[in-house]
């Protein structure tokens, strides 16, 4: 459940950032990457990051909404976080203002894919949307089968 409650807020916050900062700030850093469509795909990274968020926060359909969720994080390694290192703290001085910092690198993405993986096989958890209410398939998928009694 911790590890969903993390995962899930911080989709959330993130897709809450770009909508606060407003969508067309985002869809023009899509375009500087050259994404097409780039606010198309700013509206559709936004509701993936908010649905998927509150999706993985409450533990319901987790397996499913991994899928765009870690698709997004993929691309912003490559595309953005890549070119800065693995390091996502870069220390460049500290002033009088407090500390200064370069550009995050992909170990942030590759911790967000690490526990999406990590939902995904080991499942959400019995205090989870997907347990309360039954749905097939909401056990983790490394779940071992029961011992069966053998030849009677």
């Amino acid at each position: 459940m911790p590890l969903r409650l993390v995962l899930g807020y911080g989709m959330l916050a993130h897709g809450y950032a770009k909508v606060v900062n407003g969508p067309e700030h985002f869809a023009a850093a899509l375009q500087g990457l050259g994404v097409p469509a780039p606010h198309a795909m700013a509206w559709a990274t936004i509701g993936c990051e908010l649905a998927g968020g509150l999706a993985v926060l409450l533990g319901a359909w987790v397996p499913l909404m991994s899928v765009p969720l870690a698709t997004i994080l993929l691309v912003a390694a490559i595309t953005v976080h890549a070119r800065y290192g693995f390091s996502s703290i870069k220390l460049r001085a500290v002033t009088e203002a407090g500390p200064q910092f370069g550009p995050p690198g992909y170990e942030t993405d590759l911790l967000y894919l690490a526990g999406l993986a990590t939902l995904v096989l080991g499942g959400p958890g019995p205090w989870s949307v997907d347990a309360l209410t039954g749905r097939p398939g909401f056990r983790a998928l490394s779940t071992p089968h029961p011992p069966s009694a053998g030849p009677v």
